[in-house]
């Protein structure tokens, strides 16, 4: 059998346009100027169109406790509160589509399974409900398919221990599905292995971590968000140091999560709020204020689809941003934020109450040893 093939050379029925260019500086002697001026325009249009908030859910009667992502489909999110209430919401419609009465008092977690068949809840009644994600047939009561009461009714596959304080908050890696963190009310944060059903290693900070949360890309890096006002990134094959330290916030952080690329993550302090990135380009938060509100990851995008011409226009002025971020007016209104007054007095309050930088400023040299802020905050690391 004789087969021939048939192929299409594009050299062979397109013309050329592209127009071959003289990279001669002496030619283009404004070149660098009027991109200048370019970034500094497309910076400028970036602050004065950003907008950030998008929608809000109402509905629950009680403050917002929890929330939870839908593995199967980014359109749906689960959030519980302090009523005992858990609504499931379908974010294209914006609009609750199943509402459940878990608990008696407090929801303080939720999660869904891996399957997306159904999620569990946690309370203060001191129970451990399953629920199915589909919700009750026609005809049926809604009912947890499984609820665990406790030691007395139901034996614990494992069970790890590492001290007696209590924990207020435990993360499993979402990449590493052995590997979990806790955080104790003893400034600890214990990791452990499943694998062995026991402890791995602990650190010991200055003050309390409300919780942590695992990098989804990287499997050894996690971020806990501590009572000092301040985010710690660690690694967990280097407790001793951490990789960063993020002071950005003037009050005790109750919750980090992080984003699916591992790149960015973000952060609720003060208002009793749980925030989650929902996707790459818009983040949930959860308040006592009994409501949800979706917001864009970044304010200054435009959502829906864009032309030929949009696109080109926004990949154009990105690099043009990114090739002068360094230049000292466009650097500034890049960073420029409007705080509310009571904060940024905060802000002004913590600079004059670091002192240590003013002894090393206007002390006699080497008279103040000097601490990384990295190692200031460790206590210990114990194995």
């Amino acid at each position: 059998v004789k087969v021939k093939m048939l192929s299409w050379n594009p050299d062979n029925y397109v013309r050329e346009t592209r127009v071959p260019r003289n990279y001669d500086p002496t030619l283009y002697a404004f070149e660098v100027p009027q991109e200048l001026v370019r970034a500094l325009h497309a910076t400028n249009l970036e602050q004065v169109f950003a907008k950030l908030f998008l929608a809000s859910l109402d509905g629950h009667r009680d403050g917002v406790s929890c929330l939870a992502k839908y593995p199967k489909n980014l359109a749906t999110v689960l959030s519980g509160a302090c009523d005992g209430e858990v609504r499931i919401w379908n974010l294209t419609q914006r609009k609750c589509i199943h509402t459940i009465q878990a608990h008696e008092g407090f929801v303080r977690g939720i999660c869904t399974r891996f399957c997306g068949t159904s999620f569990f809840t946690v309370g203060d009644d001191k129970t451990v409900k399953q629920w199915k994600m589909g919700g009750p047939g026609y005809g049926e009561e809604e009912e947890p398919s499984h609820t665990l009461l406790g030691k007395t009714v139901t034996n614990p596959v494992c069970s790890m221990t590492w001290g007696f304080d209590s924990m207020s908050s435990v993360k499993f890696n979402p990449t590493e599905t052995f590997l979990s963190g806790s955080c104790v009310s003893d400034r600890n944060i214990v990791l452990y292995a499943m694998r062995q059903a026991t402890p791995l290693k602990k650190v010991i900070l200055d003050m309390r971590t409300n919780t942590i949360c695992w990098n989804t890309m990287e499997a050894f890096i996690f971020t806990a968000a501590n009572e000092d006002s301040n985010l710690y990134t660690f690694n967990m094959c280097a407790l001793g140091t951490p990789v960063m330290v993020h002071m950005v916030h003037v009050s005790a952080f109750l919750d980090v999560d992080y984003s699916p690329t591992g790149k960015e993550f973000v952060s609720a302090n003060k208002s009793r709020s749980r925030e989650v990135y929902h996707t790459n380009k818009y983040i949930m938060c959860g308040s006592d204020e009994m409501n949800i509100r979706l917001w864009k990851a970044n304010a200054s995008e435009k959502l829906g689809v864009l032309t030929s011409q949009e696109k080109a226009a926004k990949d154009y002025n990105q690099k043009l941003k990114e090739k002068f971020q360094h230049h000292p007016h466009i650097k500034r209104i890049a960073r420029h934020q409007h705080l509310p007054k009571s904060i940024y007095s905060q802000i002004q309050e913590q600079r004059i109450m670091k002192k240590e930088v003013n002894r090393i400023k206007h002390g006699k040299p080497g008279s103040v040893p000097i601490v990384s802020e990295k190692k200031k905050h460790i206590v210990a690391v114990v194995k």
